[in-house]
């Protein structure tokens, strides 16, 4: 029988050889290529000396093709669990050194108790991919092991944050997993993410095509819109990371934390009093008057590379973070499209669920027209929008700075579809359709059987302008609460967001709804 000497020291043993991965030069191997091993980047991620490992012993069950002889470090993934930013965190790190981090049956289930885990002590989760896909050997313990670990991910869905950062491939089946998160960070020489690789695509349906163009970062953070973030390399995503974390709460039960904040809650913008131009079609940049209004000017973007025409992202108002939605008149003078109302509806939904208020800045022409994207579901995607914001409980405050007509009048939150505060600047043209085009419909006889067309239709534009495309008549209909100065914006948003503090509490100003299981969005 080993002595308790003995049986330390096989311990030791035990646990160094699998800590030290696949050696010295294998890891050498992995800098010169530009990527840190998974535990180099769990250190990094965690603060120092708080980590706990979970599962190091874990190892496979499968005896075919020679797995029964074949050792894989702690089944190709790091599980655990520490304090980033001095908060709680479970985390996952794929090991790409470890049988190129293939996912098999225990290494799944490492990853789906660390989920569990995580919904159970409402902590956030945070998934570092980078695995060579599907453990082929283990059979349907692998292919049976994905689908638990989609339910458990889902399940955990809306009640912790979810954060993929993409670090290596992410190919197949298990591309799904870092997809169905909250946010995902996507390494821009390393990560690769698709439902197949190129020598699938091609022998499937004959197209040639390189990793880089399928999975790379330009095919889903400007293309597909499904990668929110992109980091220039493990480094930046771990940071970045951070920072996202930092502007979320640790589950759906507790607030964003608030922090100290040394900019003046009554602060004016005087230079928001003349950035919007005296023609109507002439454009801004929105980044202006969000770094205007913000604290010290920070604002964390979402989908910054995708649908443009509109923005995503996180801002403080004396130390509390708002989601911020608005229009980028740079950019097609800030129309919704399809993939503009996808990108606004999942971000509306995601700050509900995380009890994150939502601020909208609303310069909008409306939905964009024509059969192309009629025929895309603009209809439907646009309604995404609208089942967002009926849908949300947060506090929500409306902006109207210059446009807001017909769809996106509501896609823009109006105070019918929910908002709890609509404020416009004098510079806000409210109404169903623009004067030009109401004009010419209303009075289309009028002009053409004139003697002068072009006169008459100038002066039944100006009247139908006058009248109708301002902020005051909807502000007389009690659909715009006040109309302000525009360098007043900054403290209006902070009053108004200090009132509306407690709406989501029950005993408070939320209002009980009928049971239903969830709203039939328009998927």
């Amino acid at each position: 029988m080993a002595t308790t000497k003995e049986l330390i020291e096989e311990y030791q043993k035990k646990r160094q050889k699998i800590q030290a991965m696949e050696g010295a030069e294998a890891i050498e191997k992995r800098h010169k290529g530009g990527q840190w091993t998974a535990r180099e980047r769990i250190d990094y991620f965690f603060d120092k000396g708080t980590f706990s490992e979970i599962g190091i012993f874990t190892k496979h069950r499968t005896v075919n093709f020679g797995m029964d002889k074949r050792e894989i470090p702690a089944e190709g993934v790091v599980t655990g669990y520490g304090l980033v930013n001095g908060r709680p965190v479970v985390a996952f790190a794929e090991d790409y050194m470890a049988m190129a981090g293939t996912f098999g049956e225990y290494h799944g289930l490492k990853e789906i108790r660390a989920i569990n885990f995580a919904k159970e002590m409402g902590c956030p989760l945070v998934g570092m991919n980078d695995s060579g896909g599907a453990r082929l050997q283990e059979g349907i313990d692998t292919l049976e092991t994905y689908g638990q670990l989609f339910h458990a991910q889902i399940q955990a869905s809306g009640i912790i944050p979810q954060i993929a950062l993409l670090m290596g491939p992410c190919l197949g089946g298990q591309a799904y997993h870092p997809i169905m998160q909250d946010f995902l960070i996507q390494c821009k020489k390393t990560g690769f993410m698709g439902i197949a690789g190129p020598a699938i695509v091609e022998t499937q349906i004959g197209e040639k095509i390189s990793l880089e163009d399928l999975s790379g970062w330009k095919a889903h953070a400007v293309k597909s819109g499904q990668t929110h973030i992109v980091a220039e390399d493990d480094k930046d995503a771990l940071d970045k990371a951070k920072e996202l974390l930092s502007l979320l709460p640790s589950n759906n039960m507790e607030r964003t934390p608030i922090i100290a904040c040394k900019d003046d809650p009554a602060r004016q913008s005087p230079e928001l009093n003349t950035i919007i131009p005296d023609s109507p079609n002439r454009p801004y940049d929105m980044f202006k008057v969000i770094r205007a209004i913000s604290d010290n000017g920070y604002f964390f973007e979402t989908l910054k590379e995708n649908a443009k025409t509109v923005i995503t992202g996180f801002a403080r108002f004396n130390g509390r973070v708002v989601g911020l939605w608005a229009n980028q008149p740079m950019v097609n003078a800030g129309t919704i499209d399809c993939d503009a109302a996808d990108k606004g509806a999942r971000f509306v939904r995601t700050c509900d669920l995380f009890n994150i208020p939502v601020v909208t800045l609303g310069d909008c022409p409306g939905y964009l027209v024509g059969s192309a994207q009629d025929h895309k579901g603009i209809l439907r995607h646009g309604a995404k929008l609208l089942f967002a914001w009926a849908d949300a409980s947060v506090p929500l405050i409306s902006i109207m700075l210059r446009k807001s007509y017909a769809g996106a009048h509501y896609g823009m939150l109006d105070k019918g579809i929910g908002a709890d505060f609509v404020f416009a600047w004098p510079t806000a043209r409210i109404n169903i359709v623009g004067a030009e085009s109401a004009a010419s419909v209303i009075f289309a006889r009028e002009i053409r059987e004139s003697a002068n067309p072009e006169e008459t239709k100038a002066r039944k534009i100006s009247e139908y302008a006058e009248l109708y495309e301002n902020p005051y008549r909807a502000a007389e209909r009690g659909c715009v609460d006040d109309v302000i100065m525009p360098s007043e914006t900054r403290q209006v948003i902070i009053r108004a967001l200090a009132v509306l503090e407690d709406k989501d509490k029950e005993h408070k100003a939320f209002k009980a709804r009928p049971w239903r299981k969830y709203s039939n969005i328009n998927l």
